[in-house]
């Protein structure tokens, strides 16, 4: 934070006039003018800053806890403020009314150049507010989110007020800010001297040398911990905006942001080393300064098409060019609809199918690595050959040839619809507007509907299995949302099979993120005498990347604030530390003052799901 005296030479340096400076002044003395929630969906807390030495509120944690983490560590920020006190914006509506409110912006913060108000929102909330009312929200020329009546009320005092939307936030930067948290925070004092030299000059000897090797090669000299401390503390350089420190083997490590920017302007090529093995259908290649797409690989020749024109060549001559590194390989960037149609075919797949795909990719790899068929009695030459096909398509198409060998059994038969449009769009706005409601009504219930509006407008009638299996095939999430409302509906949400940088995290290490609740057991205790103590609750506290128990705590008493203490006391002394990340409910013991403090004596972020999730 800002000393009086700093404070004194940043008004005086940017010629802030008396007016603001009183009003910067309020703002700093103030407290934040109200205590944040997460409201029904958003996952609100409490980060303990280090620059500022205090909690600060978030009711995001996708958005506003990002900017905090975004003004943490730049080096620009020297202030930040959450919840300032609320300013007055005069608008008009969308009828041409005045309007006047008295708006919380969630942040004020003080910049080496500038200060002013910054509001946070997700993109598609601030589209939806600008759709509502462009008068408060709207573009730029250049595209980006500004809110004239804030900027009206900013610009006489010579400060800012902006909008930031989830679209500046970086996911990588922050992925990587959540790893290093730990590292960050302890410093790099208890680094030896002769470790820092040690890793300096490994680094230094080899530019650009990526993470995964780093580990490797210092193992057993320089602990892992080691090196991430000296990535936090600028010892080593990582551009965090690059790659995911999880992922080690995309991470390339400097011994200078210097060293860094050079490597950078060097390098000349991305291609990467070409061997007849790793030749593909859909394969890209650099030969002769042109770029070939790989349509074919025979037998005895190479197929390629560059600009529509097509080249054979033979295995031999394709060998030459490997030996003489006349054609490299080019890196292809993974096609995202490709991904999802390859997931998709293969959750639709059963197991008799994997079984059945798996066999046949067997017999492919067999014939591709020894050019031998399969004998008769195993699988006919005929049929072979059109699993052979089936495999290349794919593999030209998705970069996957097994998902050509599933069998399509499914598929078959004649699956043109019976009915005639009129019935089945009468079907499915009885479903929508009769079945999927809050009344709960039978699928039987509905389908006599249905049929009376059928007969009244002499259509069709849809059987009543055949109802039924529409009503199936609707979204199962939307449906019970619209029947029995949104927390039933959280139980059959879309489940997530891969994380991505916009999934949901749960963490890239053990000890980043914790889950803590209680539940009463269903065992009731009793004395040596009959006398009966009732049922006991457990305090349990997992860890979110392991799914590993970090400890427990039983009591006869009501949950507290006392079982939480408790709880993470067990988990200090038994692993000896302490969650980055701490996720609760809203339970009124995970409000109390002595929790929070200890959390933030302990600089642990605490986090609120939203309820009945």
């Amino acid at each position: 934070m800002l000393t009086p005296d700093g404070l004194s030479s940043w008004f005086q340096r940017l010629h802030i006039p008396e007016e603001t400076r009183i009003t910067i002044d309020r703002i700093r003395s103030s407290p934040p003018s109200r205590r944040v929630g997460g409201g029904r969906s958003n996952v609100s807390g409490r980060y303990p800053s280090q620059k500022m030495g205090v909690t600060i509120q978030f009711e995001s944690h996708r958005v506003e806890l990002a900017g905090i983490y975004e003004m943490e560590h730049d080096a620009e920020v020297l202030e930040y403020f959450d919840q300032p006190p609320a300013i007055p914006l005069a608008y008009e509506s969308p009828n041409g009314r005045p309007m006047s409110v008295r708006h919380t912006p969630d942040f004020f913060v003080i910049r080496e150049t500038e200060a002013g108000w910054e509001e946070w929102k997700t993109e598609e909330d601030v589209e939806r507010l600008s759709e509502r009312n462009p008068n408060r929200y709207c573009r730029n020329d250049a595209g980006r989110w500004r809110c004239p009546p804030g900027i009206a009320y900013a610009e006489p005092l010579g400060l800012y007020y902006r909008v930031r939307s989830s679209a500046d936030i970086d996911a990588t930067f922050q992925r990587n800010i959540q790893f290093l948290e730990d590292y960050f925070r302890a410093g790099s004092k208890k680094l030896l001297p002769a470790i820092c030299e040690n890793a300096v000059a490994l680094v230094s000897a080899t530019p650009g040398i990526p993470l995964e090797d780093l580990l490797r090669l210092s193992e057993g000299t320089i602990t892992p911990d080691d090196i991430f401390t000296m990535i936090a503390a600028g010892i080593l350089y990582v551009d965090l905006r690059a790659a995911a420190l999880a992922e080690p083997s995309k991470v390339n490590v400097f011994a200078t942001r210097e060293t860094a920017l050079r490597s950078t302007s060097n390098a000349i090529s991305h291609a990467m080393p070409l061997s007849a093995e790793s030749l593909r259908c859909g394969s890209r290649i650099s030969w002769d300064g042109r770029n070939w797409d790989v349509v074919n690989v025979g037998e005895t020749a190479v197929a390629l098409l560059s600009d529509r024109n097509l080249t054979e060549l033979p295995i031999t001559a394709f060998e030459t060019l490997i030996r003489e590194n006349r054609a490299q390989m080019l890196p292809v960037n993974r096609d995202p609809d490709a991904d999802r149609a390859i997931r998709e075919r293969l959750s639709r797949a059963s197991e008799d199918d994997l079984q059945t795909a798996t066999h046949r990719s067997g017999l492919i790899s067999q014939y591709v690595e020894t050019g031998v068929l399969p004998a008769s009695g195993v699988v006919p030459a005929r049929t072979f050959f059109r699993w052979l096909a089936l495999y290349r398509k794919a593999e030209a198409a998705y970069r996957s040839g097994f998902v050509g060998l599933l069998p399509q059994l499914s598929d078959r038969g004649n699956r043109t619809a019976k009915l005639p449009e009129t019935s089945r769009r009468l079907m499915q706005e009885s479903i929508k507007a009769d079945y999927e409601t809050l009344k709960q009504k039978t699928k039987y219930a509905s389908w006599v509907r249905l049929k009376r509006i059928c007969e009244a407008q002499a259509a069709p009638v849809p059987s009543y299995k055949t109802f039924c299996l529409a009503v199936e095939k609707r979204s199962a999430f939307d449906q019970t949302l619209k029947r029995k409302g949104r927390r039933a509906s959280y139980q059959v949400a879309t489940f997530y099979w891969d994380l991505n940088l916009r999934t949901p995290r749960h963490g890239d290490r053990p000890f980043e993120i914790a889950h803590i609740d209680h539940t009463e057991l269903d065992v009731e205790c009793v004395a040596g005498a009959g006398h009966r103590l009732g049922r006991p609750w457990l305090t349990l506290l997992t860890d979110a990347f392991s799914r590993r128990t970090l400890a427990f705590y039983l009591t006869f008493d009501a949950p507290s604030y006392r079982s939480c203490m408790m709880t993470l006391r067990e988990c200090v002394r038994r692993f000896s530390r302490f969650p980055q990340i701490l996720v609760v409910d809203g339970g009124r013991e995970f409000a109390s003052t002595y929790f929070e403090t200890l959390l933030a004596r302990y600089q642990c972020t605490k986090k609120t799901r939203p309820p009945a999730q």
